[in-house]
């Protein structure tokens, strides 16, 4: 587990203790609230601690951790909702004497589902886990007999909050110790245990944010099932906080859900969010006085849908299609009567739905985290799919989910859009009568389904590139939310006037434009846009006073049918390959994406075969997409300056942004090794490979790579920069092709390009192919840096990008080092040599190593240096040879003799030696010199 995720894992336990702290100095006090902290400042202090436990919930999500995020999601949602009772109690919205109706639902609620947490838990040997949810939900089972005997039940929940406390400072901080010393102080029992590869491999495809959907389905439940079963007289305001409270974070549910690529989840969690939202609306008008009215035939529209989305979910398992029909059974009950939700047949469903919200929690939470399985008929549908003569289904892999133009980690959104769409068309249809518009459950279903969700979508259709979609979706959600708003909320009142009129008139305009664009997708987004249109006409036509009768349902009916034909297409074409539900083909052809034009090769980069395909295009004159260790390049070989010179018309190139040159390996530059620098060389070897571009002096060592006239379009006229990159695929294809001349795979001035689907989309049929890879490991550039003046120990930066200049920093002063100490780059071990022959036969006299005991090249050890003084003065004075072979043999100590030599050879080829060698050599002869006795000589 990385240190990040024990800091969250820390966040986490330290906000559920911070809470229980709170909660247990509370249950203290001599009546619920006390007089410690008043209602709202309790309120506030709740949903500050439920807001941190919710990041530290969806952070440990999003690295695949489900019980600890379920854990701390749930208790977030359990103190969001407290705290908005105590708030509403503050404000004098509730009575005193209305808490305890207020309450009980929702932590009857709390109390189950952190029992099964805590069983889940402990069935897995989770114990700090386990120990926190059981004692939390004792803690909620007191506090609801508090509320009945204040004298039971608040110091037991006081207890069981103390002892959450307890355990969880201790657990908590021993985490965050260990974090901050990085591992090396870690108190005993908050060691965390690394999950085993093969249940890591097991769950790691799981969609462990829809515990916490269940939970909230299990609070709802419980809400609406209390009035029924006589625990709470009726439904009524106090229920709104827990009621929107499911709400909000069955939204969050909804996007976690779309993240981890599971449509299905998400669409049915957005379903059940405006279910939410609808009752704590039809629960809030109970403080206006209002009695809600359901428009009778509406929700069966939701039925069908439910029963639709319940089918297909058959493919995960049949006990998710069996559970999600129990929301069928429950839109039907509301459709029966106009009471809605106040009725006791809706509520009874509610009452089925949690008990079966608790089995599938129960379920969902121990599969999840066990290797023992509970059966819930995973498989059946496939197998059933399977025996079907002409059906294919889909298989749900990473590129299920590949977006068109873009990437992200979302999967498409379009099949919500679409379901809310037909939700928010039918609800306008219901007429309002001579009643009050906010008493007819209109409001939620077109605020909520046609403005919220249909404004997260089109943020999911955003992150995935997806323009078009995302533009309708979010321009069709603002005006869902303001015809909703002014027309069904209250705002509109009897006027009818010109400026309701021009606002509407903008909306037509741009829907024009989004009807146009229609045109170059396919025939069923062109129909979607133009039916809006007539429903814009519709709403213009009201604005002014001259709508006809029945227009306005009849273009609705209309709009909701093709959004259900869409929805239908979305669903069914998801799941199986063959056959398809025509979405028709675009109206007009394009030469981009969309259109009739057969596209360039598309090759995966994990196949050789797939490589070498590419590199043969490159030998013959293409220039082609490459993924890299950061973003997308189009490169071209360097040994074909037509393919180079049409890289550099197709990017448009700026002159601020030239083309680089690539390498696979230094041993590319073996042939104009001697034309560079030593150092630079060195630097190379050390740096990469790597994210790092280096910026050089051209010169002749350009020549051989066959750039020919090429050569200008690469680099400026005095540099050039070029790069080995931390990339398999790129470095088997430069292996292939040769050093090659690159550049960003975008048009200049756009951003970067991050997914192999954006090169063609970006570049068109410009580019003779692509090598796919998926999403780019970074979204960063390399980090450019100017070697220009590096043989004066000094390098700048053009960019820093991936690699920080610290890291190139160290990387440089460590080379720098080497060449101080004397040690020199690999690739000059042969010219090494070279001088050794050379100095071995200058020195055909010298003794060698094995005669004179000493290595010709090391220094002089004292007691070898005291031996050779001895026999220089055992010589008779006087009888000095000046025979310049006795000096050599009989007085210059023989490593002197060897540095004179190596410094002479070294000035003598400046090129193939650093130049720092000839006087390191002097420095050493120095050295010998004054340590010997040849001065007095």
């Amino acid at each position: 587990m990385s240190e990040l995720e024990s800091l969250h894992f820390s966040v986490g336990i330290l906000g559920i203790s911070g809470g229980s702290l709170l909660l247990l100095v509370t249950n203290y006090a001599d009546s619920p609230g006390g007089d410690i902290f008043p209602h709202t400042a309790l309120g506030i202090l709740l949903l500050i601690i439920s807001a941190l436990l919710s990041y530290a919930g969806i952070r440990r999500s999003l690295s695949h951790t489900q019980l600890l995020s379920s854990l701390c999601l749930t208790v977030s949602a359990l103190w969001c909702g407290l705290g908005l009772v105590h708030i509403l109690v503050g404000q004098e919205v509730l009575t005193p004497e209305e808490l305890r109706s207020s309450l009980v639902p929702g932590l009857a609620a709390f109390t189950l589902a952190l029992l099964l947490i805590g069983i889940v838990a402990l069935s897995v040997e989770k114990a700090v886990l386990c120990v926190i949810a059981l004692s939390i939900s004792l803690a909620c089972a007191h506090q609801i007999a508090g509320l009945s005997a204040t004298g039971f039940g608040q110091s037991a929940t006081a207890a069981n909050y103390l002892f959450v406390c307890l355990v969880g400072i201790y657990f908590g901080f021993g985490r965050l110790l260990s974090f901050i010393t990085h591992g090396k102080v870690e108190p005993p029992g908050t060691g965390l245990k690394r999950e085993a590869a093969l249940k890591k491999a097991q769950n790691y495809h799981c969609n462990d944010i829809v515990l916490v959907g269940l939970v909230m389905n299990l609070l709802s439940a419980s809400v609406l099932a209390c009035p029924v079963i006589g625990v709470v007289p009726q439904l009524f305001t106090g229920h709104v906080p827990w009621l929107w409270t499911a709400g909000v974070f069955q939204l969050a549910v909804c996007l976690l859900s779309f993240r981890a690529g599971d449509t299905l989840a998400a669409t049915f969690y957005g379903f059940t969010a405006l279910l939410r939202f609808a009752e704590g609306y039809s629960a809030l008008l109970h403080f206006y006085s209002i009695k809600p009215i359901s428009p009778v035939p509406f929700p069966t529209v939701f039925s069908v849908l439910f029963f639709i989305l319940a089918l297909f979910s058959c493919q995960k398992s049949l006990l998710e299609g069996l559970y999600q029909l129990f929301f069928v059974a429950y839109c039907i009950a509301i459709a029966a009567r106009p009471q809605g939700f106040f009725h006791g047949g809706t509520q009874g469903v509610q009452a089925a739905i949690f008990v079966v919200s608790a089995g599938m929690l129960f379920v969902t939470a121990f599969n999840m985290v066990s290797t023992r399985k509970i059966l819930t008929g995973q498989g059946y549908f496939k197998a059933l799919a399977t025996r079907i003569n002409g059906v294919t289904l889909r298989p749900h892999d990473k590129d299920l989910h590949a977006p068109h133009l873009g990437y992200s980690k979302y999967a498409d959104a379009e099949l919500l859009g679409h379901a809310c769409s037909v939700l928010a068309a039918f609800a306008i249809t219901a007429t309002v009568g001579d009643r009050s518009p906010l008493s007819v459950l209109i409001l939620p279903w077109v605020v909520v389904a046609g403005g919220v969700l249909h404004l997260l979508c089109g943020s999911v259709a955003f992150s995935r590139g997806k323009t078009f979609e995302s533009t309708a979706f979010i321009l069709y959600g603002v005006m869902w939310t303001v015809w909703g708003l002014t027309r069904y909320g209250g705002l509109y009142g009897e006027t009818r006037g010109f400026n309701v009129a021009v606002g509407i008139i903008s909306f037509i305009l741009f829907n024009c434009l989004v009807t146009v664009a229609a045109l170059f997708v396919n025939l069923a987004w062109f129909l979607y846009a133009i039916t809006f249109q007539l429903i814009l006409i519709s709403f213009l036509l009201d604005a002014i006073g001259a709508l006809p009768y029945g227009y306005d349902i009849g273009v609705t009916i209309i709009f909701g049918l093709v959004s259900f034909y869409c929805f239908l297409a979305h669903i069914f074409n998801s799941t199986f390959q063959v056959p398809q539900i025509p979405m028709g083909k675009p109206l007009v052809k394009s030469n981009g994406v969309g259109g009739d034009k057969d596209i360039c090769p598309h090759e995966p980069a994990r196949k050789a075969t797939s490589v070498r395909k590419i590199a043969e295009i490159m030998k013959n004159g293409g220039i082609c997409g490459m993924p890299t260790d950061t973003v997308y390049v189009l490169v071209a070989a360097c040994n074909r300056p037509d393919a180079v010179v049409k890289a550099y018309k197709v990017k448009k190139q700026a002159e601020d942004r030239p083309m680089s040159l690539w390498i696979s390996s230094i041993k590319q530059l073996d042939p104009v090794r001697h034309l560079l620098s030593p150092l630079l060389l060195d630097f190379m070897q050390a740096a990469w490979p790597s994210s790092i571009s280096m910026v050089i002096l051209r010169g002749p060592w350009m020549d051989p790579f066959g750039l020919g006239e090429a050569a200008k379009h690469i680099g400026t006229p005095q540099s050039i920069a070029i790069r080995n990159p931390d990339c398999a695929v790129a470095t088997h294809l430069i292996n292939l092709v040769g050093p090659i001349a690159v550049t960003s795979a975008n048009p200049t001035g756009e951003a970067d390009t991050t997914h192999h689907n954006q090169v063609y989309a970006k570049l068109g049929d410009k580019v003779d192919g692509v090598l796919c890879d998926g999403p780019s490991p970074e979204n960063i550039a390399s980090t450019v840096v100017d070697c220009t003046k590096i043989e004066t120990g000094h390098i700048g930066f053009f960019r820093v990008g991936l690699i920080p200049k610290s890291k190139v920093f160290q990387i440089f002063e460590e080379v720098q080092k080497r060449h101080t100490r004397g040690q020199v780059n690999s690739a000059f071990e042969d010219d090494l040599s070279d001088t050794q022959r050379d100095t071995s036969l200058f020195l055909h006299e010298v003794p060698t190593e094995q005669q004179s005991g000493m290595p010709s090249d090391a220094p002089i050890y004292p007691k070898e240096q005291q031996k050779g003084v001895q026999m220089a003065s055992a010589e008779p004075k006087g009888q000095e040879n000046h025979d310049i072979k006795n000096i050599l043999r009989s007085k210059i100590p023989l490593p002197m003799l060897v540095c004179l030599i190596k410094c002479a050879i070294a000035v003598a080829h400046p090129i193939r030696h650093t130049s720092i060698v000839p006087f390191r050599n002097f420095l050493k002869f120095l050295k010998i010199l004054a340590t010997s006795k040849l001065l007095t000589h």
